[in-house]
C-alpha cells in the first residue's frame, strides 16, 4: 500500500498536481512531471505498488515529502515546511489562473466553430475520474452544460477559490460529487479502474480506519510514521491571515482582476437562477428554516409582526376563513383559536404544513364532554361521551399559509404609509382624522390603496417637500409623481376658489359618512347667495387662471367631486355597493359579431346580460372565457350597478340640504352635479377593481380545481395484482401501437422489472389472431407474445397509446390472453390454496408518457431507445408508481391538462396548487432516504419533504454522502462534531422532515431504531417506548435494565423481535391523554393513536388503490374530444375510407370510425354510393350516435340532415340572453351574405376543412410543425387559403389564387401565390410549396446556430458571448413569431458593437436574405458572412 493511500488531507489536495493536462487545442495528453506520478499518470493503490517494482522512485518521493524522519534536526523540518508552503501557494496560484480561464472559454463551448485560446503553459486539471473517461476522450461541455447536476461541485469549487485556501474542513464537500463511485447495474460493485480514485472521497469523515481497512495495531503504525494528519494546519493559518492581509483587489492588476472572477460575472443571472447557483440559492441552503418559507416570505424577510399585528390576523384570518366553513356557530370561538395556534407553528415555531397536520393534529381537532343520562342497567357507564368536530382540514392550513403572506404584505404596506405620514408631520405639525381613523382600520389591499390616494391627493404638496427635502422622488415607497390632475387640484386647494368648496355645505368625508350609516347624521348648510352669484366675488375669484365665476363654479364642483371620489369611506360604500348589487353585461364587438357564430365556443355568452357576481362562484370557466374573448377582442365585458338610479336617489338624500328655498334647491342641484361627477369616476374605477378581483377569483376556483384532480392522480398506490400487498410494485409489461395503424404499423414494448430497470424491448409487426375454424394459423407474433408472458411472468399487461386504434390493440390482448389463457402470479388465497387469475391487463392513463417518450430524460436514461419504446417504458413506470413519475416531470407537470378552463389560469397558480398537492402526498407516504441515495426518481420526491425543498434536498443528498452514506437512524441527519459528520441540515429543518424520512429497520445494526422506520416523530419516541413498555407490562426496574443493556430503543426492540405488537391495541390512550395535558400541557391524544397504528405497521400504505381509467377517460385521452366538443347531432367533416354498394365507411379526424347505410348517405336512394363519392373523399355528416366504450359512431349524410345540426339549448333565465340583438345580428349577416354572393365552399381533398382563421389555428395547434389545412378564402370564390403550422403558436396563411376555373364551385386548374409560383393542383401546391419551406424551417431550427428563444433572449446570449470573449464576433438565428415564415438573423461584431439582426426569410428550396437567395444553411452562413464582410467594407448589402 502506498504511502498517499493514507494520508487523507495530502492525497486530496496534492492530487491535482497528478493529474493529466488536456491540451484543448490539439486534444492530446499531456503528462504532469511535478508531483508523484503513479502508474499511467494516476493515483495507485496497494496491489499496483506491490506488483510493480518500477515505482519505487516515486514510493521513495511521497516517503521524502511526507515522513519526517526521527533524527531530522528541527531546522531541517522547518526548512522543509517552508519549501512545501512555497511550493503548495505557486502550485495553486498557477491552478486558479488555469481554471478562471476554463470559466471564461466554457461560455463558448455552446458554439462548435468556438476556438479554445492556447495556453501559454500546461494547465493545472482537477482530478478525473480515472483512466477509463480518458481513453474514451475528452467531451467538451457548452454553456449549457456549465450548470449541470454533476458539476455543481465544480461550481462550488470555483466560488471557494476566491479565499485562495482549501479548507480541510470543506475537502470533502468540495470532492464528494467530483468523483463518482461508477456502480455495475448487474452487482453493483464499484468499477475497479476508478476504485482508487474514489476511495479518499470518504476518509475525511469515515476515518483512516475505515478508509484502509487497518486493524487497531496496523492504525497505530501508520499513525507513528505520519501522524494525526494535521500537521499542516499551521500553512492554512499563515494563509488565513495573509488573506486578510491581502484584502481588496487591485483593479489595475489584470491578474488579480481575474483571480476574482466569478461566475455571476460571465453567466447572466437567469442562467445562474435556472440552476440554483446565485448567492440567494446559497443563503438559502444554509439557513435552518424552511425552503418554502425563505422563498414564500422572501419579500418580507425584514418584516417583524407586534404581538398586536400577531393577534390582528388570527382573527383577520379566521373571520376569512369563518366565511366558507360550514361549522356550526357554537364553534366560532375554538375555530379562532384554532387559528391562531397554528399561526403559532407556522410563524413563531417555522412549522410546515405536513408537520402541522400530522404532528399538531390535536390542535386542529375540537373535543369536549357531552354529559349522558344514567342508564340504570349499567351503573358503570361513563357519565359523559366525547364529541370531537374537525375544525381545519389540510387544505385550510395551507390556505392560512396563504393568507398568512397576504397579511405581511398588507402591514408591510400600512407600516410604509405610517412612516410616511410620520415624517410628514416632521415637516408639518398637521393631523389628518380622516387618515389617522381609516389607516388601521383598512383590512384590504384595495383599502389600504383607498388610503395612499387619499394621502397622495390631500397632501401632495407636502409629498413634494418631503421628496425634495430627501433628495428622492419616493418617500419610503408610497410617494408617487402628482401628474398635471394632481397639480390642478393643488392649485385649487391654495386659492381662493377652495373657498366656494367649503360653501358646499357638507365635507367629502361628512358625506361618506352619511352614506356608510356611521355616526349621527351631518347636516348640509346652505350659503346665503346663490351659488352663481358667489362665484362672482372678488374675494373668490383668483384671476388670471379663474377670473369668471363660471370658471370657479366649474373648479370648484370639480375639486369637491375629486375629494368625493377619493374619500376612503366612499370608496367603500360604493365597493360594497358594487359586490352586492353588481351585474355583468356581455355586448360583442364588431369583430365577433362575424368570428363568433353559432358554433363557436365563445356563443354561450355572445349575448349574456343580467349576470350576478355571485353567479360566476359555480361557473368560474366562464368567467375567464368572457376573459379570453375580450382579450382577443370579440367581446366586451361591462360591470354595472344593477338598481343605480335608486342607489343615486339615496345618496342624493345624503348630500343634499333640507332646507326648502330657491337658494337652498341651486345648491342642491350643484350638489347632484357634482355627486354625478364622482359617481362616475367611481363607477369606472369600481367596475375595473370588480372584474379584476373577480377574475383572479375564477382562476383560483380553476386552480383549486386543478389542484383536486392532481390530488386524484397521487392518491392511488402502484398497480395491485390480486394476492399482493397495496403498495407492493409490480412488474410490468407495457405495449403499444403510439399513433400508428392498426394492423399496418409496428407495435413496440417494453418489460420493467419491479426495481424500473428495463431488462427487455422490442416490437410485433405482425401481431394477429388466427382462425382455428378456417384452418389460420395464429401469426408468428403472436407466439412471440406468448413465449415472453410466460419468460417474463409480468404482473400486469398495460396499454395506451395516441389514436382510437390503440382500442382495437387493447382487445386483441384481450382476445389473446382469453385464448391463450395467460395467467397472472400464483398468490394464496383465504384457504391458503395456491391460485392464479387471468392475466391483468389495463388501460393506462398516458399523460405523463407522453411528455417523457421524447424528453432529455429518457434520451440520457435510453440513449438507444426509439420515442415509442419510451413511452411504453413511462406507461410502465405509471403503473409502478404513479407518484415518483409526476415528480420526475418536475415544472414539466402543469403542462398536463386537468380542467378545460386550466389554459386561462396563469402557470404560476396552477405550478403553486400543484406543488401544495404533491407535499401532501409525499409526506404522507414519506421518503426512505437511503433508496433515494442510489434511485433518482426517489430523490425527486425529496424537495417536496417538509422543510426541505430544491435547494436543501440537493445540500442533504451531498452531505450525506460527504458523511459515507447510508443513514442507520434519524439522528444522523444532524451531524455529530465529535464524529466528525457533518450536519446535513439544521435543527428546525430536521425537526420539519425527520419523521418523512424514514429509515429502513436493521435488527442487526446497533444503533438501529424500529422508530426510524415510522411516521412518529423523534420527539414522540419517548411515548411510544412507554406505550410498548406498557404493552409488555414491564416495571421501571425492567424497562431500566432493558435500556442500560440495549439502549433507549431496547423496549421497542423487544417488542418487536418478540412479534407482541398487537398488545398495544389493549391499552387505554384516553387516560394517558388527558396526563399528558394536565401535566405538561401537551395535546397527544391523536399523537397516541398515530403511535399504536405505526407500532403495528410502520408506513402503512394510506393512499387509495390504483385507479382504472373510467370509459368516458378513456375515450378523451384516445380522441382529444369530450361531451361538450364532440356529441350527437353536430355536424363534423369526415374522410370516407370505403365506398361499398350500399354504405359508406368513414374515419373522424379524431380517430373515430362508424358506418353510413344507403338510406343515410342521400336523399336519392336510387343513385349508388360509388356514383356520389370516392374514397379519402371529405364530407360533412351529422353525427347520429357515438359509442364512447368502443370508440365508434354511426353518421348521416342527408342533405336536410346536415344543413339542421342540433343546437346547444341553453337554461337561461328570462332577460339573461339579449334576443333583440341577436336577431338583429342574424338579420344584418344575413343581408351582408346577399350583397356578397358568397356562398360555403366544399372542395374534394382530405386536407380541406370548412374553418376559418382562428380555427384553423386551434385545429393545428395540437398538430406537428409542417401541418397543412387548406380552407376557404375570404377574398373570393376564387380564392382559397392555406395555413400551415411554422411552429408552436405560429401559423402562415398563404393566399392561393385559382386560375381557369370551370365554374365557381370548382377548383382552377392553375393556382397561384404570390405571382411567384404556380401549381397545378392542391397536392402539387402542397408538397412543393408548403412542405417545402417546412423542410427549410426545420433545417433551421435544426441547425447549430439556431437559439430556440426570443430575439430578446438570442441577443442576450449574444451580449453574454461576446463579454467572454471580447474580441469575437458571434451571430444566431431565432424565429420571429410576428411574421410567420420570418427568421431573425442575430448577430454582433465584438464586445462594444451594436447588435443588429436581419430578416431571414423562408421560400421554396431556399432561404431570402437581402433579396439573395441561399439553398441551404451553409451557403447562408456563408452569404451572410460576404454579405457582412461587404457592409464592412463599405458597400450596400447585396440586391
Amino acid at each position: 500500500m502506498s504511502a498517499r493511500d493514507l494520508i487523507s488531507g495530502e492525497a486530496d489536495v496534492d492530487s491535482q498536481d497528478e493529474d493529466e493536462s488536456f491540451d484543448e487545442e490539439t486534444g492530446e495528453v499531456r503528462r504532469k512531471t511535478n508531483g508523484v506520478k503513479g502508474v499511467n499518470g494516476h493515483l495507485e493503490d496497494s496491489s499496483e505498488e506491490d506488483d510493480d517494482d518500477d515505482d519505487e522512485e516515486a514510493a521513495a518521493a511521497v516517503r521524502k515529502d511526507f515522513i519526517v524522519e526521527d533524527d531530522e534536526e528541527p531546522e531541517e523540518r522547518e526548512r522543509r515546511r517552508r519549501e512545501r508552503k512555497k511550493r503548495r501557494r505557486e502550485e495553486r496560484e498557477e491552478e486558479e489562473a488555469g481554471l478562471d480561464e476554463e470559466d471564461l472559454d466554457l461560455i463558448g463551448e455552446a458554439n462548435p466553430n468556438f476556438e479554445r485560446r492556447a495556453p501559454s503553459e500546461p494547465k493545472l486539471k482537477r482530478l478525473k475520474r480515472g483512466h477509463k473517461e480518458d481513453r474514451d476522450g475528452h467531451r467538451s461541455k457548452g454553456i449549457e452544460n456549465i450548470f449541470d447536476s454533476e458539476e455543481e461541485d465544480e461550481t462550488d469549487f470555483r466560488n471557494q477559490r476566491q479565499s485562495h485556501r482549501i479548507d480541510p474542513r470543506n475537502l470533502q464537500d468540495e470532492f464528494a460529487d467530483f468523483i463518482e463511485e461508477d456502480f455495475d447495474d448487474r452487482d453493483g460493485a464499484p468499477d475497479d479502474d476508478d476504485a482508487d480514485v474514489a476511495r479518499p472521497a470518504v476518509r475525511t469523515y469515515t476515518g483512516i480506519k475505515d478508509a484502509a481497512g487497518l486493524d487497531e495495531a496496523a492504525l497505530e503504525d501508520m499513525k507513528e510514521a505520519f501522524g494525526e494528519g494535521d500537521e499542516y494546519d499551521w500553512a492554512l493559518n499563515i494563509q488565513d491571515q495573509e488573506d486578510e492581509r491581502e484584502g481588496v483587489l487591485d483593479p489595475d492588476d489584470p491578474e488579480a482582476i481575474a483571480k476574482g472572477l466569478e461566475l455571476k460575472d460571465v453567466f447572466e443571472p437567469s442562467q445562474l437562477a435556472e440552476k440554483l447557483l446565485t448567492d440567494e440559492d446559497h443563503e438559502i441552503r444554509a439557513a435552518d428554516v424552511p425552503e418554502r418559507y425563505q422563498l414564500a416570505r422572501a419579500p418580507y424577510k425584514d418584516l417583524v409582526l407586534t404581538s398586536e399585528q400577531f393577534k390582528e390576523e388570527g382573527i383577520w384570518i379566521s373571520d376569512f376563513l369563518w366565511l366558507r366553513k360550514k361549522i356550526k356557530p357554537t364553534l366560532k370561538e375554538p375555530f379562532r383559536k384554532a387559528v391562531a395556534k397554528v399561526l403559532e407553528f407556522m410563524v413563531a415555531n417555522e412549522y410546515e404544513v405536513p408537520f402541522i397536520f400530522q404532528h399538531r393534529k390535536d390542535y386542529l381537532i375540537h373535543q369536549e364532554k357531552v354529559p349522558v343520562t344514567p342508564d340504570p342497567n349499567e351503573p358503570g357507564a361513563p357519565d359523559f361521551v366525547i364529541s370531537a368536530e374537525k375544525l381545519l382540514d389540510q387544505e385550510d392550513l395551507w390556505r392560512i399559509f396563504d393568507l398568512d403572506l397576504k397579511f405581511r404584505a398588507l402591514i408591510d404596506k400600512r407600516n410604509a404609509l405610517s412612516e410616511t405620514y410620520k415624517k410628514l408631520q416632521d415637516i408639518v405639525d398637521f393631523h389628518d382624522k380622516v387618515f389617522e381613523t381609516m389607516l388601521p382600520a383598512a383590512v384590504t389591499m384595495e383599502e389600504l390603496q383607498d388610503v395612499q390616494d387619499y394621502l397622495h391627493f390631500q397632501h401632495a404638496s407636502k409629498l413634494a417637500d418631503l421628496a425634495a427635502l430627501n433628495a428622492s422622488s419616493t418617500a419610503n415607497g408610497t410617494h408617487r409623481r402628482p401628474g398635471s390632475g394632481r397639480a390642478l387640484f393643488d392649485r385649487i386647494r391654495s386659492s381662493n376658489v377652495y373657498g366656494l368648496v367649503r360653501a358646499f355645505g357638507i365635507t367629502a368625508d361628512a358625506f361618506a359618512q352619511n352614506a356608510l350609516k356611521e355616526g349621527r347624521r351631518r347636516y348640509t348648510e346652505d350659503p346665503a347667495s346663490h351659488p352663481e352669484d358667489l362665484a362672482d366675488e372678488e374675494r373668490i375669484m383668483d384671476p388670471p387662471e379663474y377670473s369668471t365665476g363660471a370658471q370657479c363654479l366649474k373648479a370648484a364642483k370639480a375639486m369637491f367631486a375629486e375629494e368625493i371620489a377619493l374619500s376612503p369611506k366612499m370608496r367603500k360604500v360604493m365597493r360594497v355597493a358594487f359586490y352586492q348589487d353588481g351585474v355583468i353585461d356581455c355586448f360583442r364587438t364588431e369583430k365577433g359579431l362575424r368570428r363568433i357564430d353559432e358554433h363557436h365556443p365563445y356563443y354561450s355568452f355572445k349575448y349574456l346580460r343580467n349576470q350576478q357576481l355571485t353567479e360566476f362562484s359555480d361557473q368560474p370557466d366562464l368567467f375567464l372565457h368572457m376573459i379570453r374573448a375580450e382579450e382577443e377582442g370579440l367581446i366586451e365585458i361591462k360591470v354595472r350597478m344593477q338598481n343605480e338610479e335608486s342607489f343615486k336617489k339615496r345618496l342624493y338624500t345624503e348630500i343634499e340640504s333640507d332646507n326648502y328655498s330657491e337658494i337652498a334647491e341651486a345648491w342642491n342641484r350643484e350638489r347632484r352635479e357634482v355627486l354625478d361627477m364622482a359617481l362616475l369616476k367611481l363607477d369606472r374605477m369600481m367596475a375595473r377593481g370588480v372584474k379584476e378581483n373577480l377574475k383572479n377569483e375564477c382562476e383560483d376556483q380553476v386552480a383549486k380545481r386543478c389542484r383536486e384532480e392532481f390530488s386524484r392522480r397521487l392518491d392511488q398506490a402502484p398497480y395491485k395484482p390480486k394476492g399482493m400487498v397495496l403498495g407492493t410494485v409490480p412488474r410490468v409489461l407495457a405495449i403499444s401501437n403510439g399513433a400508428g395503424s392498426f394492423g399496418r404499423d409496428a407495435i413496440c414494448w417494453a418489460w420493467v422489472e419491479e426495481d424500473g430497470r428495463v431488462l427487455e424491448n422490442g416490437k410485433f409487426t405482425d401481431l394477429f389472431l388466427g382462425d382455428p375454424d378456417r384452418g389460420q394459423e395464429d401469426s408468428d407474433d403472436v407466439k412471440s407474445f406468448v413465449r415472453l408472458v410466460e419468460r417474463r411472468k409480468p404482473d400486469v399487461i398495460g396499454v395506451s397509446g395516441f389514436s382510437a386504434d390503440s382500442r382495437k390493440l387493447y382487445k386483441l390482448l384481450d382476445d389473446i390472453i382469453e385464448r391463450k389463457d395467460l395467467r397472472g402470479p400464483t398468490y394464496e388465497d383465504d384457504d391458503n390454496n395456491d391460485r392464479s387469475d387471468k392475466l391483468d391487463l389495463v388501460i393506462v392513463n398516458d399523460e405523463v408518457a407522453r411528455l417523457y417518450q421524447t424528453s432529455e430524460r429518457a434520451r440520457l436514461e435510453h440513449p438507444g431507445f426509439a420515442p415509442l419504446t419510451n413511452y411504453c417504458v413511462g406507461l410502465a413506470k405509471y403503473l409502478q408508481s404513479p407518484i415518483k413519475e409526476y415528480a420526475a416531470l418536475g415544472n414539466d407537470v402543469t403542462s398536463i391538462s386537468l380542467d378545460p378552463a386550466q389554459a386561462y389560469v396563469p402557470r404560476e397558480k396552477i405550478s403553486k396548487n400543484f406543488e401544495t398537492a404533491m407535499v401532501d402526498y409525499v409526506n404522507l407516504i414519506g421518503v426512505d432516504i437511503n433508496v433515494a441515495l442510489s434511485d433518482p426518481y426517489t430523490a425527486n420526491l425529496l424537495p417536496y419533504v417538509c422543510g426541505l425543498g430544491l435547494r436543501k434536498a440537493q445540500q442533504l443528498m451531498k452531505v450525506i454522502r460527504l458523511n459515507g452514506g447510508d443513514l442507520i437512524n434519524r439522528a444522523e441527519l444532524i451531524g455529530d462534531a465529535d464524529q466528525q459528520r457533518l450536519g446535513a441540515v439544521g435543527g428546525r429543518v430536521w425537526a420539519n422532515c425527520a419523521s418523512f424520512l424514514y429509515i429502513d429497520y436493521d435488527s442487526s445494526e446497533p444503533e438501529a431504531d424500529f422508530l426510524d422506520n415510522s411516521r412518529i416523530h423523534p420527539e414522540d419516541y419517548d411515548l411510544a417506548r412507554k406505550m410498548a413498555a406498557d404493552a409488555l407490562e414491564l416495571d421501571e426496574e425492567d424497562i431500566d435494565a432493558e435500556v442500560n443493556e440495549s439502549g433507549l430503543s431496547a423496549v421497542i426492540r423487544r417488542l418487536i423481535r418478540e412479534d407482541q405488537q398487537y398488545k398495544v391495541d389493549d391499552l387505554i390512550l384516553e387516560e394517558y391523554a388527558e396526563q399528558l395535558e394536565t401535566k405538561n400541557n401537551l395535546r397527544k391524544r391523536a399523537t397516541l393513536e398515530t403511535i399504536r397504528a405505526e407500532v403495528q405497521n410502520p408506513y402503512e400504505e394510506l393512499r387509495n388503490n390504483f385507479t382504472l381509467l373510467s370509459s368516458e377517460e378513456i375515450f378523451t385521452m384516445f380522441t382529444g374530444e369530450t361531451r361538450e366538443s364532440l356529441y350527437e347531432g353536430m355536424v363534423v367533416p369526415i374522410s370516407i375510407k370505403k365506398v361499398g354498394e350500399d354504405y359508406l365507411e368513414a374515419r373522424m379526424d379524431c380517430g373515430i370510425e362508424g358506418t353510413i347505410p344507403a338510406i343515410d348517405i342521400s336523399d336519392r336512394p336510387d343513385v349508388a354510393p360509388r356514383s356520389l363519392y370516392q374514397q379519402f373523399q371529405t364530407v360533412q355528416a351529422k353525427i347520429r350516435h357515438i359509442n364512447r366504450k368502443t370508440l365508434t359512431a354511426t353518421f348521416v349524410m342527408r342533405e336536410n340532415e346536415v344543413r339542421n345540426p342540433v343546437k346547444h339549448n341553453y337554461d337561461r333565465e328570462p332577460g339573461d340572453w339579449d334576443e333583440d340583438q341577436e336577431r338583429a345580428d342574424k338579420d344584418s349577416m344575413k343581408e351582408k351574405n346577399d350583397v356578397s354572393g358568397r356562398t360555403q365552399r366544399v372542395v374534394k381533398h382530405p386536407l380541406f376543412k370548412p374553418f376559418n382563421s382562428a380555427q384553423a389555428q386551434e385545429f393545428l395547434g395540437s398538430q406537428a410543425r409542417g401541418d397543412v389545412v387548406i380552407r376557404p378564402s375570404s377574398k373570393g370564390i376564387d380564392h382559397l387559403a392555406v395555413t400551415w403550422k411554422v411552429s408552436d403558436n405560429i401559423y402562415q396563411h398563404i393566399d392561393v389564387l385559382e386560375l381557369d376555373k370551370s365554374n365557381q364551385f370548382s377548383s382552377g386548374s392553375t393556382l397561384t401565390i404570390g405571382g411567384k409560383f404556380k401549381y397545378s393542383d392542391l397536392d402539387e401546391l402542397i408538397v412543393n410549396h408548403v412542405k417545402a419551406m417546412a423542410k427549410k424551417v426545420d433545417e433551421m431550427m435544426l441547425h447549430e446556430k439556431y437559439q430556440n428563444g426570443t430575439k430578446a433572449e438570442t441577443e442576450r446570449w449574444l451580449s453574454t458571448y461576446t463579454e467572454a470573449n471580447p474580441k469575437r464576433s458571434v451571430y444566431a438565428f431565432c424565429i420571429d413569431p410576428k411574421h410567420p415564415g420570418y427568421f431573425f438573423l442575430c448577430f454582433k461584431a465584438g464586445q462594444h458593437a451594436q447588435l443588429q439582426s436581419w430578416p431571414v426569410k423562408v421560400v421554396p428550396q431556399a432561404f431570402e436574405l437581402q433579396r439573395n437567395m441561399y439553398p441551404d444553411m451553409r451557403a447562408l452562413c456563408n452569404g451572410f458572412k460576404l454579405l457582412f464582410t461587404n457592409m464592412q467594407n463599405g458597400k450596400r448589402p447585396g440586391r
